[in-house]
């Protein structure tokens, strides 16, 4: 198995997970025509049950219960989202999605599920990343690629994507390489990352980059309030 000691986290790591660290229940939603539009950038969870989804957004927010994981996978069955920002304020949305694929679940639970959740990834106008966690001891599903080839499109008009490789710690270091270098090659122009919510491997990393998607640098965001700005000398 791959033994993994993370280092000591930058200044930017530590300013993303004081921000995730902010999450909070907003809403939860059992259709899509009940979610109510956001106008802040939105970040989805997606995965087939048991990728660990509510482990990874309760590990990345540091927070044990913020993500209900329901001891019957494929049970949750409605968009919960998770506000972010300082107390009072907003500036970006977590979705976390049902799971999907679980054999257990009803067929025509499942068609209806999938439907709406593809429905979201295609039409919600806030969206701006898709993170798709997986569990690279399985590849991706069949759910998994039909899902990413439905979002290429987005992807290629600039919605932000990652495949997020959950339970890295099962793997040794040559299998992870494998994974990882497989899962870059399916993310269709998105991104891959090792992740293990037991030992916090790829959270410095993966918070980093979710802060990166849903805020401006701080340059274009003062030339953006302040339009009587001289514009910036080469």
């Amino acid at each position: 198995m791959t033994h993994h000691t993370p280092a000591p986290a930058s200044a930017d790591a530590r300013r993303a997970h004081a921000w995730l660290h902010t999450a909070r229940f907003l809403t939860t939603a059992p259709t899509l025509e009940t979610l109510p539009p956001v106008s802040v950038p939105e970040i989805a969870f997606v995965g087939r049950s048991n990728a660990g989804k509510s482990t990874a957004i309760n590990t990345l927010t540091q927070q044990k219960r913020l993500a209900f994981a329901s001891k019957t996978p494929g049970r949750t069955q409605s968009i919960n989202l998770f506000s972010l920002g300082k107390q009072g304020v907003t500036d970006a949305v977590l979705a976390d999605l049902p799971g999907y694929g679980y054999a257990a679940v009803p067929h025509e639970a499942k068609q209806r599920w999938q439907r709406v959740m593809l429905n979201y990834l295609l039409t919600r106008e806030s969206l701006a990343g898709v993170v798709m966690l997986t569990d690279p001891r399985l590849g991706l599903t069949e759910l998994d690629e039909a899902l990413l080839e439905a979002i290429r499109p987005r992807v290629q008009q600039g919605l932000k994507f990652l495949v997020l490789l959950t339970k890295a710690d099962k793997l040794t270091r040559s299998e992870a390489s494998k994974a990882l270098s497989i899962a870059r090659l399916q993310s269709a122009g998105g991104e891959a990352r090792l992740f293990s919510a037991l030992k916090k491997q790829g959270l410095d990393d993966v918070a980093t980059l979710l802060w990166d998607w849903t805020h401006v640098p701080t340059d274009a965001g003062q030339a953006a309030e302040d339009p009587d700005l001289p514009p910036p000398t080469a």
